[in-house]
């Protein structure tokens, strides 16, 4: 299998249990609601720019953004199966992404294993990025 033999789509319509599949295929899922159904299909519904990877129909690579079109993309969820890790479909799915969005920043948050890609493929890293998680932290 190569990258040529991958269909990579739009997704309008993304079902949350493909959704959570692809998740837990890539480990993403360590750090997702993939017990909350409500959740992630508000996840699904609400993301604006969803790329899909596929392999004969077989979802086996996913980004999840959301995005103002002219100043700000956050790409939520990469998550690429693990079988097809290191395949350039991470960084294909990313660059599909961007030219969705050019005049958009492309912003994402590294799960802790992928600190140390993202600066491969030529991504800068932000010294100033912020969570709040609980608005009770709010002071």
């Amino acid at each position: 299998m190569n990258n040529t033999d991958l269909t990579y789509a739009f997704e309008t319509n993304l079902d949350p249990e493909e959704f959570r599949e692809i998740l837990v295929a890539s480990t993403l899922g360590d750090r997702r609601p993939i017990h909350e159904i409500s959740r992630l299909s508000a996840m699904c519904r609400h993301a604006n720019l969803i790329i899909s990877a596929r392999d004969n129909g077989k979802m086996v690579g996913i980004a999840r953004a959301l995005t103002d079109f002219g100043f700000c993309t956050y790409l939520s969820d990469l998550a690429v199966h693990q079988q097809y890790q290191r395949r350039g479909i991470g960084k294909e799915l990313i660059k599909r992404i961007k030219e969705a969005a050019p005049q958009a920043n492309l912003i994402l948050l590294a799960a802790p294993a992928a600190v140390d890609y993202y600066p491969k493929i030529g991504m800068s890293p932000h010294p100033a990025a912020f969570i709040l998680k609980n608005i009770a932290d709010l002071k």
